[in-house]
């Protein structure tokens, strides 16, 4: 699988990066739908959330402790967000790799972003 995430964490792809470690990266949404839009990705290719096995459920649990390490640091924790994926076409889901979004720094509709 080499999808444009993929490329973005070989470095072959830039990215505005605003978090990394040995398992996860995080950078801003190039289509931003609030004042705060990072996607949170694994470095490990896992292509939806239905594709996490049993020994990736802590890194599952280590994107979401990041989200609120950047939602505090982004100012949006107080007010809150959204930390979502897509899973599968019919979902909305565009890019074959796991992903999260946070996204906040305005207020939400019930459903959808905006």
């Amino acid at each position: 699988m080499s999808s444009v995430f993929s490329k973005i964490i070989r470095g072959e792809l830039p990215c505005k990066k605003v978090f990394e470690n040995e398992r996860i990266l995080a950078f801003h949404d190039i289509a931003p739908k609030a004042p705060v839009h990072i996607l949170i990705i694994p470095k490990k290719e896992i292509p939806d959330l239905q594709s996490v096995q049993g020994d990736d459920l802590t890194l599952i649990a280590e994107m979401a402790s990041v989200a609120q390490k950047l939602a505090t640091e982004f100012g949006i924790a107080e007010e809150g967000y959204r930390f979502l994926t897509n899973n599968g076409p019919d979902a909305g889901q565009v890019v074959d790799h796991l992903h999260f979004h946070l996204i906040g720094g305005k207020k939400l509709s019930h459903f959808g972003v905006g």
